[in-house]
Formats: structure tokens, C-alpha cells, sequence
């Protein structure tokens, strides 16, 4: 028996059924785009933990980072005994959000936590309870987060009741025939049969949904957008767990659209793999909660603070943003050159180095989504040494989530792998 097939075993006598795993693959190690497994065998990591490792594993500069401060202190809880990396931290953020008005940061642990803050600052800064999201969003496990999240199986299956006042629209996407004017008059629906504005606190949107499929919102929806919640009094929460922190050749991906947030949520790729999380705001709307409103005991963790310096830092000296672009533009191009040869593949889409392909199969004469011919393409590609994820409402997008860190010659290796995976599938 190898030592994956063992551990596979000790797993399901050990964990929780309901905690999945893509892969029945073992990490033992890691390094930039590349990870080992405990038998030995090398991969190619095109999942970078789920959009975590946008600098790589274990950069260098973050491993530093981290290693100076175990030396110092691990943890004293920001709420007794503050420290200098929680603030330093923050004021950079702040200097990064978009817009001119000043600004101030809160720390948590998780994305989750960042969005289950975001709402209760937007209810405490208007006085209103209701939150408006979108369908296919993905916004966290929480039972907040899992009444937000706009996608039920397998998230919110056998979990509800779920908060009340919350509403969902259609998020516009072209390739599924809904449209800017669409979702924007689902919207005022809304706000005529079910809600009216005046109750409404926030509408929560990601630049380009993650989990839902990589869909990228049209700039002109969200200015759209900013300009329906300043006409309510509403505010604009801007979800950048999976899109920010340079993933789109941005700080965070609603920079393409101009567009300035009221509430920004960030986590994910933001420290190089340790667990922190935020909420970046308008000073005003930041202070509206009293001291002891927000917090929590691990919130703002010291090692994970200075992981996110340092990650700041790499953004700058490595020139993070412009690379993201770069590699966007060449894996658009190569999923381009592959739709030309393969027609499961219905549609290439992205923003910087967030790029996926959609798969469909025919029907009846009809293109339907084939989430099957996903899992076996990921299944496969496995098998042959590369790590993918595959997303969508329909369970038939493949997303790339490299490290934006990782070599021309290893994103082309993984691309090669992805075309070859197809070709024998195509073979049946």
C-alpha cells in the first residue's frame, strides 16, 4: 500500500465525512508552483490552494518574515495586548484601497469572518438590516456567508434556516444569456416586490466570482451598481477574497472598473498561505461600530501580519501586478489555441491570471454543461502530474490559479499537460 492509499484510509476513519477532497493526494512538501507528495511524486500546482499562493509556496521573503517573529512572540490577542505588525498592516492597506477618503482596516482569521463583519458594519453604519446578493457568489460556510452564497448544492444543502433579508439577483454572464440590463432590472425588482431600498444595508458583489466561475462582472455593471447605492443610501461591499491581492494584475480586481467601494473584503492570497483576513473601509462607515463591536481572539494573528508585509512587499520588488498581467495574456492564449481545436470548450474567459475555460457538450443539438467531462479532466490531469480545480454553478469550469510566482516554462509545462489531458479524453 503507498502512503497516500494509507493515509486515504486513516482519513476516512479520522475526519468528517462532509470535509471533501479533490485530490487523494498527499502533501509532504512544496516550493513556488510545485508540490511533493508523501510518495514521492511531483506536481504541478495549478490550484495554488484555492487561490491562497499567489506568491508561491513558502516564498523566501515571507518564510523570513515569519521566522523572525516566532523568535519574538506567537500570539498575544490584539484586543489585550496590541502590537505594531496589526497596524502597520492596516496602514498599508488603507493607502492601497481605491478612493481618496481616509480609510481604517479590521483584522479576522478566515474570508468568512471578513464578510460576516462587512455585514454587520454596513447594518451598523445605515441602520438597515437587508443585503442583496448574486447568484453562483461564493462568500463563506458561516450560516451569514452561506445565506449569501448564491449556490446551494453542496454549501447550503441541509443547513437552513438561513438569515433572513437576504435577496438574490441574477449575476450577469454572458455566456448563460444574462445580460447587464437583466441583472440590473432583477434588481429593481427586487426593490419593488420584495424589499424596499430604504431597508437595504449593502449589495455584495465580487469583481469576478470565484467559486460561482470565474464570470467576470462588466465594468459598466458595476458602475451601475455605485450608482444605484448612491441613489439608496446603500453601500457597495466589494468581495476580494479570490480576485484581490494581484490575482487580476490589480491590488484588488474592481480597480479595472474605476469603480470605488464602500467595504472591501480581502483574504486568500494576501499573506502567502497564512491564515489572515480584512475589512477595508470608509473611515466613517469603519467607526460606526463602538469599541468591543469587533474583533476576535485570533484576529489579526502576528506571524500571519507580517506574512502579509512581506507579501506587500514582493507585490513591489517583484512587480507582481505586471507579471499577473503577463501570465493572463499567455494562458488566454493558449486556452484560445485549445477552444480552436477542442469544442467541449464553449468558453475562454479571465481577468489577469484569473482565467478559465468552460466545458459543454451537444445535446439534442443543444450545448449543455458538462460537468462530468470537468471531474474527469481533473481527475486525469492528476494522474499526470498537474493539480486543478474545477468551479462553476454547474460544476463544468476548469479555473487556473498557478502562483503568479511560478516559471514560463512551468505554466507551460501545466498547459501542455491540460491539451494532452483533452486530447485523450476527446479519444474517449
Amino acid at each position: 500500500m503507498t502512503r497516500n492509499a494509507d493515509l486515504l484510509a486513516r482519513r476516512n476513519r479520522a475526519v468528517a465525512r462532509g470535509v471533501a477532497n479533490m485530490h487523494d493526494i498527499y502533501a509532504v512538501r512544496a516550493e513556488n508552483a510545485e508540490v511533493w507528495d508523501v510518495d514521492g511524486r511531483r506536481y504541478i500546482d495549478f490550484a495554488g490552494g484555492i487561490g491562497v499562493l499567489n506568491t508561491g509556496h513558502r516564498h523566501p521573503k515571507v518564510m523570513a518574515a515569519v521566522q523572525h517573529q516566532l523568535a519574538q512572540y506567537t500570539h498575544t490577542c490584539f484586543q489585550v495586548l496590541p502590537y505594531e505588525p496589526y497596524v502597520a498592516l492596516a496602514e498599508r492597506l488603507n493607502t492601497l484601497a481605491p478612493g481618496g477618503d481616509p480609510k481604517k482596516t479590521l483584522f479576522l482569521t478566515t474570508g468568512a469572518e471578513a464578510v460576516e463583519n462587512a455585514v454587520k458594519i454596513a447594518r451598523a453604519y445605515t441602520g438597515r438590516p437587508a443585503i442583496i446578493a448574486f447568484n453562483g457568489g461564493y462568500h463563506g460556510r458561516t450560516m451569514m456567508t452561506l445565506g449569501l452564497t448564491g449556490k446551494v448544492s453542496p454549501y447550503k444543502t441541509g443547513f437552513g434556516p438561513f438569515p433572513g433579508d437576504i435577496f438574490h439577483a441574477p449575476f450577469p454572464i454572458e455566456v448563460h444569456g444574462i445580460s447587464v440590463e437583466q441583472s440590473l432590472a432583477a434588481i429593481d425588482n427586487l426593490l419593488k416586490a420584495d424589499v424596499e431600498p430604504s431597508r437595504v444595508a449593502a449589495i455584495i458583489v465580487e469583481p469576478v466570482q470565484g467559486e460561482g466561475g470565474f464570470y467576470v462582472a462588466p465594468p459598466e455593471f458595476l458602475q451601475r451598481l455605485r450608482v444605484l447605492c448612491d441613489a439608496h443610501g446603500i453601500l457597495l461591499i466589494d468581495d476580494e477574497i479570490q480576485a484581490g491581492a494581484g490575482r487580476t494584475g490589480r491590488m484588488f480586481a474592481i480597480e479595472h472598473s474605476g469603480v470605488v467601494p464602500d467595504l472591501i473584503t480581502l483574504a486568500k492570497s494576501i499573506a502567502g498561505g497564512f491564515p489572515i483576513s480584512a475589512v477595508v473601509g470608509r473611515e466613517d462607515i469603519m467607526d460606526s461600530v463602538g469599541p468591543g463591536g469587533l474583533g476576535g481572539t485570533y484576529a489579526g494573528n502576528p506571524l500571519a501580519c507580517v506574512a502579509a508585509l512581506a507579501v506587500l512587499d514582493i507585490f513591489e520588488e517583484e512587480d507582481i501586478f505586471a507579471r499577473s498581467l503577463a501570465l493572463g495574456g499567455r494562458l488566454m492564449a493558449r486556452l484560445d489555441a485549445m477552444a480552436q481545436r477542442h469544442d467541449c470548450i464553449g468558453d475562454v474567459r479571465g481577468l489577469g491570471s484569473m482565467v478559465a475555460m468552460e466545458l459543454f457538450t451537444t445535446l439534442d443539438g443543444k450545448r449543455v454543461a458538462d460537468a462530468g467531462l470537468a471531474r474527469r479532466l481533473v481527475k486525469l490531469a492528476a494522474e499526470r502530474g498537474l493539480i486543478l480545480l474545477s468551479c462553476g454553478m454547474y460544476g463544468n469550469v476548469i479555473r487556473i490559479l498557478v502562483p503568479v510566482t511560478g516559471s514560463d516554462e512551468l505554466v507551460e509545462e501545466g498547459m501542455v499537460i491540460i491539451e494532452r489531458c483533452l486530447e485523450s479524453l476527446d479519444k474517449g
